[in-house]
């Protein structure tokens, strides 16, 4: 590996996958907020997953349902503003094509 490139920080974490509620303690140098008292009567960092490897389907070999609609509904929701710039009107456009087509 070279040198000079990972980071130095990485302490101990706790990861939750929030599909099952299953919990495992790790190494990571991702930021997060929120704590967790772990087994050992430690605090220790808390970094949720959506999906682990005790919820995968690869690694369950059972087929789970995944909220996807869940996920794109928050995706547009977050992302919405960004489609409303001037000019771009879909309703206008489409109206304007149907015009000439009724005459």
């Amino acid at each position: 590996m070279k040198k000079g490139i990972h980071p130095e920080s990485y302490r101990l974490v706790v990861f939750k996958d929030l599909s099952n509620d299953e919990t495992f303690l790790g190494k990571s140098c991702a930021n997060t907020r929120d704590v967790i008292t772990w087994d050992d009567g430690n605090e220790y960092p808390l970094i949720k997953l959506e999906i682990s490897n005790k919820s995968h389907p690869f690694f369950t070999g059972k087929m789970k349902f995944v909220d996807t609609a869940g996920r794109i509904d928050k995706f547009n929701k977050k992302f919405a503003k960004f489609s409303k710039r001037k000019g771009d009107e879909p309703a206008a456009e489409a109206q304007e094509a149907e015009a000439p087509a009724a005459e």
